[in-house]
């Protein structure tokens, strides 16, 4: 699980090796400084030879400065070190999650994928930093001061030596305990995020409906819910401070009264028993250290497991080796296109069609009908069930994905804009665009008026979102994006929704003169947008139902004539 997650070390593999070396010297030099403390005991203040004290105590601070040095150069060596890995992880989680395809984000959603990309990358953060350098520390401090508790006495050492696989097995038991419960806390997490998403993004409709107070509860909840789990796992690793402490207490004394018996009969020196309660205390605090590791991993291991999963997670929709990148995008055909999102029920049914370059489909629909999701299956962000798509009578999954993404530009339903500048934004569809296309794309968009009053103008920064403009401006923005790119093809589901009837009308009319020869899907629920369409699709759960000019249709189709009906009466009214 942890192989692919720590490739992301990467250049810093270097610095967690350092970072070892000196954990080791700095181990190495503390499990000395008891035993040459031991013999300044015993060898200079017990005989009051001041030449040994002087002599043992220079190289006594000459070891203690080593040992600070090596650590604190750990410590700052293991913060950068874990800092940069985190850094590479995230860029590693983001890039992959970039390949997904819409079916793919959907089996994950959204807040469960924030949640793996800042909690659970601060989990291994800190399981990383503490991986380099206290579970390398705590091993060998307990290793090198076992072994030097043996060299000054054996008989003593029997103490700790019982008394650590008793510490062991009720810590591993402690540990096991708490693990499950740490895993139920990240799925909390992602139901928090879930929560505090949605309540933000729909702030606006929460103040409408006056329903703060009811936001509000449902975060508590769902934050309590953390806080409940989270307590029952702290329950259990509390039980490990006092065990310690236990553990610590008791071997003291046993060293106490075992150590003074045998100071009595001659077995021991003074400074040797000194030596001891520091190999003793060392050991013991080792233990405490590799049980706080123990339990960061139980932390960082169910994390690693949710980051490992979307790591591990392959792109529905892939690229083939001999992928087609050149067409001509004379002609798209849809074969007996069925599809299904969850691959039981079909969302799409049997869709048949044909569209040529320069000519404009309209859409139409109930609620629900599927129109979205037919032209979400054209730039391929869902792959068809079954049927095929073509363009140029070559199946679009034989197309290159990026060259057949290059070639279509979409408008949707919820107009995206980012923070930056109107300029910064309206470039995402072509980086190379010069100030006059930007401002000719704009003009045709409609959207120049409202840009000339702005401050700054196309400097306008825009908030996130564009949550400083109006549902229309934003519209028009997308859709100028959309016209820098000269697309092959241009989709604009319900893009003029919050425009006025006579600006849909200028924008549909700058349409056809700047993009003339390109494929047009225009979705919309006013006829008048779809009107003059060469074809207009009707849709009804998921079929297509009527396939003809405006004209044709009211004669012909029930469904159009319906919608038509309703309309022309709401106008009268």
């Amino acid at each position: 699980m942890f192989k692919k997650i720590f490739s992301s070390v990467r250049q810093y593999k270097k610095k967690a090796f350092l970072v070892i070396l000196l954990v080791l010297i700095e181990a190495l030099c503390g499990t000395l400084v008891p035993f040459v403390m031991g013999k300044l005991i015993d060898l200079g203040i017990i005989k009051s030879n001041l030449f040994k004290i002087e002599s043992i105590g220079i190289i006594l601070l000459i070891i203690t400065l080593i040992a600070m040095a090596s650590g604190v150069s750990a410590s700052w060596l293991a913060g950068r070190t874990s800092a940069g890995f985190a850094a590479n992880l995230r860029y590693d989680l983001f890039s992959h999650i970039q390949t997904f395809s819409f079916e793919n984000i959907d089996s994950f959603s959204t807040s469960s994928l924030i949640t793996r990309l800042t909690t659970d990358v601060n989990n291994m953060q800190l399981m990383y930093a503490q991986l380099i350098r206290i579970a390398v520390r705590a091993p060998l401090l307990l290793i090198f001061s076992a072994v030097m508790a043996i060299i000054v006495s054996v008989k003593l050492s029997l103490i700790f030596i019982i008394m650590l696989p008793i510490l062991g097995v009720f810590l591993a038991l402690i540990i096991n305990k708490a693990k499950p419960l740490f895993k139920r806390v990240f799925r909390n997490y992602d139901h928090l995020n879930q929560v505090l998403r949605e309540n933000i993004r729909g702030i606006k409709v929460v103040k409408a409906y006056s329903q703060a107070e009811q936001e509000t509860n449902k975060f508590d909840d769902a934050a309590h819910g953390i806080y409940k789990v989270f307590t029952k796992a702290q329950q259990i690793m509390a039980l490990n401070a006092p065990l310690m402490q236990l553990t610590t207490n008791l071997t003291m004394l046993l060293l106490c009264l075992f150590g003074a018996v045998m100071i009595v009969h001659h077995q021991l020196q003074a400074g040797q028993l000194v030596s001891m309660f520091s190999y003793t205390m060392t050991i013991l605090m080792s233990l405490n250290m590799l049980s706080m590791v123990f339990t960061q991993l139980s932390m960082a291991t169910a994390s690693g497991e949710r980051i490992s999963r979307v790591l591990d997670t392959q792109s529905t929709i892939l690229n083939k080796k001999d992928a087609v990148k050149n067409l001509h995008y004379n002609e798209l055909t849809f074969e007996y296109v069925n599809f299904s999102f969850n691959h039981t029920d079909n969302q799409l049914q049997d869709l048949n069609f044909t569209i040529r370059k320069g000519q404009t489909f309209g859409i139409i629909g109930t609620t629900g009908s599927g129109k979205s999701t037919l032209v979400e299956l054209i730039p391929r962000l869902y792959d068809v069930t079954s049927g095929e798509i073509t363009i140029d009578q070559t199946n679009i999954k034989d197309v290159d994905i990026k060259a057949l993404r290059h070639n279509i530009a979409m408008v949707l339903q919820n107009n995206v804009l980012f923070a930056g500048t109107i300029k910064d934004n309206l470039r995402w569809g072509n980086a190379q665009a010069t100030d006059l296309e930007i401002k000719q794309a704009c003009q045709l968009a409609q959207a120049e008026e409202f840009i000339d009053q702005l401050p700054n103008k196309y400097d306008f920064v825009l908030e996130e979102n564009g949550s400083n403009l109006s549902g229309g401006q934003k519209q028009r923005l997308c859709l100028a994006r959309a016209l820098l790119k000269h697309p092959q093809i241009l989709i604009l589901d319900d893009a003029t929704s919050a425009v006025d009837t006579e600006t849909d009308y200028k924008i549909r009319l700058g349409l056809n003169q700047y993009l003339p020869n390109a494929m047009k899907f225009i979705i919309s629920q006013r006829i008048s947008s779809i009107a003059a369409a060469d074809q207009i699709i009707v849709l009804d759960q998921g079929r297509i139902v009527g396939l003809d000019t405006h004209q044709n249709l009211l004669k012909n189709n029930k469904i159009y004539r319906d919608i038509y009906e309703s309309q022309k009466y709401g106008d009268k009214s």
